[in-house]
């Protein structure tokens, strides 16, 4: 029996809960995405605006696989991430569009958020992939230091260049020893 990959779980660690994105998350999701900081090395610097974000927000709702994080203590939204492109085929899916808070930068809450996606993705997959802008260096480093390894480019159809990042289920589990 084949069991069908959750995209939407909820996963709590000590730092971060992440949850279903849903439309009652808008406000409190722009509230930390219009901070034009965030978006900087991003290749749409101008999703700090409210309608660019809004279409963002509303393909994230489509996409049906995003997770909106809160900060356990304060229970705040500080930010969201995404499962996407499962592909059961090759074992293999994109965790990606993710942003924080940049009260909640540095490492500890994007890291914490990525073990849980990570964990829960390897009980479906054994492959996930990053895609990283080529200017977004801040995202770079984040998924080198949690063992991503540059393994390409991909261009998307809006035609930024984003480079791929793979980590194996087996190097991951490696790592977490």
């Amino acid at each position: 029996m084949t069991i069908s990959f959750d995209l939407q779980p909820t996963l709590k660690g000590r730092l971060v809960e992440l949850r279903p994105l849903r439309e009652g998350h808008y406000q409190g999701l722009y509230a930390v995405g219009c901070d034009p900081l965030i978006w900087v090395q991003h290749p749409r610097p101008d999703r700090h605006r409210e309608a660019e974000f809004r279409a963002f927000f509303d393909e994230a709702l489509e996409s049906a696989g995003t997770l909106v994080c809160t900060d356990t203590r304060s229970g705040q939204v500080i930010g969201s991430s995404r499962f996407h492109d499962y592909r059961e085929d090759m074992s293999q899916v994109e965790i990606g569009w993710t942003f924080l808070a940049r009260s909640h930068w540095g490492g500890v809450y994007n890291g914490e958020m990525k073990q849980l996606m990570l964990k829960h993705a390897y009980g479906f997959v054994d492959s996930v992939v990053f895609l990283v802008g080529r200017n977004n260096l801040r995202s770079q480093r984040a998924v080198e230091k949690i063992g991503g390894i540059r393994s390409g480019v991909s261009t998307d159809a809006g035609g930024y260049d984003s480079f791929v990042y793979q980590l194996t289920a087996s190097a991951f589990t490696k790592m977490s020893d």
